[in-house]
């Protein structure tokens, strides 16, 4: 199992299928309405009509899989009256559903919306990172199912060595709020975070 769990989003290759967000869903047989694993879509740019007749553009899109980011500094468990928001000895945020009132703090705390408030057992869920398949040796259900290997995970020091310091994009918030166990590899048209360039195209969904 390992020891400091971290997730890694590599959006030049992200083609935004959902995969990850159905295997989420299918693996933990969440509700409709409950979504541990979201993909955002960011889109914005213009097109311009210039003197000379031709018409130019910036537009650009790309997608963006984000679940729970298991934070070094969760603000959901600082913001938990009765400490069912936890973390365990690997880093992973858990709840302990003997202790959730369903008072909804966390999600309203939370900048990533990771806790997902299930009306039909009046409690807080969220992602655990698998971590019934990592203490097998298995991957988590969204990276195992992801088509184009754009997400990954590993120990947070390997993933920090090999991409460098948490990148964030638009519309991510600021990591220094949580501090994140997310790396992110940005695509050659993505936003620096706190960008108004763009847009996120399916609310809806995410």
């Amino acid at each position: 199992m390992l020891k400091h769990p971290a997730f890694h989003i590599d959006l030049t290759t992200c083609t935004g299928c959902k995969t990850c967000m159905i295997a989420c869903k299918d693996k933990n047989d969440l509700p409709v309405g409950v979504k541990w694993r979201r993909v955002t879509e960011y889109t914005g740019g213009h097109w311009v009509s210039r003197a000379d007749g031709t018409v130019t553009q910036d537009v650009f899109a790309y997608y963006l899989s984000v679940g729970c980011n298991h934070c070094e500094d969760p603000i959901c468990v600082r913001n938990c009256p009765t400490t069912a928001m936890h973390k365990d000895e690997s880093g992973i945020v858990l709840v302990d559903a003997t202790k959730c009132i369903g008072c909804r703090y966390c999600e309203w705390a939370c900048p990533y919306h990771a806790p997902q408030f299930d009306p039909a057992l009046g409690m807080m869920t969220k992602c655990n990172f698998c971590i019934d398949y990592l203490r097998e040796g298995k991957a988590p259900a969204c990276v195992a199912a992801c088509p184009t290997r754009s997400l990954t995970c590993g120990e947070a020091e390997d993933l920090q060595k090999q991409w460098g310091d948490s990148v964030t994009v638009a519309p991510l918030p600021d990591p220094a709020i949580t501090r994140p166990n997310l790396f992110v590899t940005p695509g050659r048209t993505a936003q620096p975070a706190g960008s108004s360039a763009g847009r996120v195209a399916n609310p809806e969904e995410v």
